[in-house]
Protein backbone atom coordinates (compact mmCIF):
# COMPACT_ATOMS: atom_id res chain seq x y z
CA UNK A 1 0.00 0.00 0.00
CA UNK A 2 2.75 2.25 0.72
CA UNK A 3 4.44 2.11 -2.72
CA UNK A 4 0.89 2.40 -4.44
CA UNK A 5 -0.71 5.37 -2.06
CA UNK A 6 2.70 6.63 -0.60
CA UNK A 7 2.70 7.45 2.89
CA UNK A 8 3.66 10.79 5.27
CA UNK A 9 6.25 10.63 7.70
CA UNK A 10 6.14 8.40 11.21
CA UNK A 11 3.05 6.51 9.62
CA UNK A 12 4.98 3.33 10.64
CA UNK A 13 8.21 2.65 12.33
CA UNK A 14 10.63 3.00 9.55
CA UNK A 15 8.51 5.50 7.69
CA UNK A 16 11.56 8.29 8.47
CA UNK A 17 10.13 10.75 5.51
CA UNK A 18 7.41 11.22 3.18
CA UNK A 19 7.19 8.99 0.13
CA UNK A 20 4.91 9.36 -2.81
CA UNK A 21 3.26 6.29 -3.90
CA UNK A 22 3.04 5.18 -7.27
CA UNK A 23 -0.65 6.42 -7.65
CA UNK A 24 0.31 10.11 -7.35
CA UNK A 25 4.07 9.93 -9.67
CA UNK A 26 1.83 8.64 -12.32
CA UNK A 27 -0.60 11.51 -11.77
CA UNK A 28 -1.69 12.91 -15.89
CA UNK A 29 -0.02 9.52 -16.55
CA UNK A 30 -0.43 5.56 -16.85
CA UNK A 31 0.12 2.89 -14.11
CA UNK A 32 0.20 -1.04 -15.40
CA UNK A 33 -0.42 -3.90 -12.50
CA UNK A 34 1.51 -6.84 -13.50
CA UNK A 35 -1.05 -10.16 -12.17
CA UNK A 36 -3.60 -7.38 -10.57
CA UNK A 37 -5.32 -10.72 -9.71
CA UNK A 38 -3.04 -11.16 -6.48
CA UNK A 39 -4.08 -8.05 -4.86
CA UNK A 40 -5.28 -8.69 -1.69
CA UNK A 41 -9.35 -7.35 -0.59
CA UNK A 42 -8.00 -4.63 1.53
CA UNK A 43 -5.97 -3.00 -1.73
CA UNK A 44 -8.80 -3.76 -3.85
CA UNK A 45 -10.88 -2.04 -1.73
CA UNK A 46 -8.82 1.49 -2.06
CA UNK A 47 -7.74 0.83 -5.94
CA UNK A 48 -11.38 0.90 -6.24
CA UNK A 49 -12.06 4.27 -4.63
CA UNK A 50 -8.76 5.88 -6.20
CA UNK A 51 -10.97 4.44 -9.85
CA UNK A 52 -14.07 5.57 -8.32
CA UNK A 53 -13.36 8.84 -6.90
CA UNK A 54 -10.25 9.72 -8.18
CA UNK A 55 -8.48 10.61 -5.32
CA UNK A 56 -6.23 8.22 -2.41
CA UNK A 57 -5.02 9.04 1.33
CA UNK A 58 -1.75 8.35 1.79
CA UNK A 59 -0.73 6.04 4.55
CA UNK A 60 -0.93 8.22 7.86
CA UNK A 61 -2.40 11.07 6.44
CA UNK A 62 -5.86 12.85 6.39
CA UNK A 63 -5.39 14.63 3.31
CA UNK A 64 -6.97 13.68 0.22
CA UNK A 65 -4.33 13.45 -2.81
CA UNK A 66 -6.65 14.27 -6.02
CA UNK A 67 -5.13 11.90 -9.62
CA UNK A 68 -5.71 11.36 -12.61
CA UNK A 69 -4.22 8.12 -13.76
CA UNK A 70 -5.32 5.81 -16.65
CA UNK A 71 -4.83 1.98 -15.35
CA UNK A 72 -3.72 -0.84 -17.69
CA UNK A 73 -3.86 -3.99 -15.78
CA UNK A 74 -3.00 -7.48 -16.78
CA UNK A 75 -3.42 -11.27 -15.57
CA UNK A 76 -2.86 -14.93 -16.39
CA UNK A 77 -5.79 -15.93 -14.17
CA UNK A 78 -9.06 -16.50 -15.23
CA UNK A 79 -10.48 -13.12 -14.17
CA UNK A 80 -14.32 -14.53 -13.77
CA UNK A 81 -13.20 -17.63 -11.85
CA UNK A 82 -11.63 -15.23 -9.38
CA UNK A 83 -14.58 -13.06 -8.84
CA UNK A 84 -17.14 -16.57 -8.48
CA UNK A 85 -14.55 -17.91 -6.20
CA UNK A 86 -14.87 -14.79 -4.09
CA UNK A 87 -11.33 -14.04 -4.44
CA UNK A 88 -11.55 -10.35 -6.48
CA UNK A 89 -14.25 -7.75 -6.12
CA UNK A 90 -16.58 -7.90 -8.49
CA UNK A 91 -17.10 -4.36 -8.85
CA UNK A 92 -13.46 -4.21 -9.46
CA UNK A 93 -13.45 -6.43 -11.82
CA UNK A 94 -16.10 -4.19 -13.77
CA UNK A 95 -14.27 -0.84 -13.37
CA UNK A 96 -10.68 -2.21 -14.66
CA UNK A 97 -12.88 -4.60 -17.66
CA UNK A 98 -13.11 -1.78 -19.95
CA UNK A 99 -11.46 -2.82 -22.70
CA UNK A 100 -10.32 -6.30 -22.48
CA UNK A 101 -7.44 -7.63 -24.79
CA UNK A 102 -6.72 -11.41 -24.42
CA UNK A 103 -3.31 -12.69 -25.81
CA UNK A 104 -2.71 -15.65 -26.55
CA UNK A 105 0.31 -17.94 -25.03
CA UNK A 106 3.42 -17.95 -26.95
CA UNK A 107 2.97 -21.34 -27.99
CA UNK A 108 -0.21 -20.26 -29.78
CA UNK A 109 1.27 -17.43 -31.95
CA UNK A 110 4.69 -18.78 -32.95
CA UNK A 111 5.01 -16.50 -35.84
CA UNK A 112 5.98 -14.22 -33.24
CA UNK A 113 9.00 -15.65 -32.14
CA UNK A 114 11.38 -14.87 -35.00
CA UNK A 115 10.07 -10.83 -33.99
CA UNK A 116 10.48 -11.08 -30.71
CA UNK A 117 14.22 -12.90 -30.69
CA UNK A 118 14.95 -10.09 -32.90
CA UNK A 119 13.60 -7.31 -30.81
CA UNK A 120 15.38 -9.89 -26.94
CA UNK A 121 18.59 -9.35 -29.21
CA UNK A 122 18.95 -5.74 -29.93
CA UNK A 123 17.68 -5.32 -26.53
CA UNK A 124 20.50 -7.30 -24.30
CA UNK A 125 23.09 -6.61 -27.21
CA UNK A 126 23.00 -2.66 -26.23
CA UNK A 127 22.77 -3.63 -22.93
CA UNK A 128 25.85 -5.60 -23.27
CA UNK A 129 27.19 -2.94 -25.49
CA UNK A 130 28.10 -5.54 -27.74
CA UNK A 131 27.31 -7.05 -31.22
CA UNK A 132 25.44 -4.08 -32.40
CA UNK A 133 25.64 -3.08 -36.04
CA UNK A 134 26.02 0.95 -36.79
CA UNK A 135 22.48 1.50 -36.22
CA UNK A 136 22.62 -0.41 -33.08
CA UNK A 137 20.55 -3.30 -34.18
CA UNK A 138 21.94 -6.73 -32.92
CA UNK A 139 23.98 -8.33 -35.64
CA UNK A 140 23.46 -11.72 -33.69
CA UNK A 141 20.61 -14.55 -35.32
CA UNK A 142 20.41 -18.12 -34.15
CA UNK A 143 21.56 -20.74 -36.53
CA UNK A 144 18.01 -22.51 -38.20
CA UNK A 145 18.47 -25.55 -36.35
CA UNK A 146 18.34 -23.11 -33.04
CA UNK A 147 15.30 -21.35 -34.13
CA UNK A 148 13.55 -24.33 -35.22
CA UNK A 149 13.90 -25.31 -31.60
CA UNK A 150 12.73 -22.19 -30.62
CA UNK A 151 9.81 -22.73 -33.10
CA UNK A 152 9.16 -26.20 -31.97
CA UNK A 153 8.75 -25.64 -28.27
CA UNK A 154 5.83 -25.34 -26.44
CA UNK A 155 7.07 -22.42 -24.06
CA UNK A 156 5.51 -23.52 -21.07
CA UNK A 157 7.08 -20.07 -19.58
CA UNK A 158 5.56 -17.48 -22.26
CA UNK A 159 7.40 -14.42 -23.75
CA UNK A 160 10.08 -14.24 -20.46
CA UNK A 161 10.94 -17.79 -20.77
CA UNK A 162 11.85 -16.88 -24.65
CA UNK A 163 13.31 -13.11 -23.70
CA UNK A 164 15.60 -15.33 -20.83
CA UNK A 165 16.67 -18.17 -23.53
CA UNK A 166 17.96 -14.92 -25.79
CA UNK A 167 19.53 -12.66 -23.28
CA UNK A 168 21.01 -16.26 -22.13
CA UNK A 169 22.23 -16.44 -25.89
CA UNK A 170 23.91 -12.69 -25.87
CA UNK A 171 25.74 -13.46 -22.45
CA UNK A 172 27.24 -16.58 -24.07
CA UNK A 173 28.05 -15.24 -27.57
CA UNK A 174 31.53 -16.42 -28.00
CA UNK A 175 33.41 -13.27 -29.93
CA UNK A 176 32.70 -10.06 -30.89
CA UNK A 177 32.48 -11.62 -34.34
CA UNK A 178 30.08 -14.20 -33.36
CA UNK A 179 26.91 -13.57 -35.53
CA UNK A 180 25.09 -16.51 -35.15
CA UNK A 181 24.78 -18.52 -31.52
Amino acid sequence: ESMLFGHVRGAFTSAIQSHKGYFEVASQGTIFFDEIGTIGPETQAKLLRVIQEKEFMPLGSTDVVKVDVRILAATNADFRKLVEDGKFREDLYYRLNVINIALPPLRDRKEDIPLLVDHFFTKYCRENEKYLDTSHRSVLKFHSEAMQILMDHNWPGNVRELENVVERAVVHAASSSAQQV
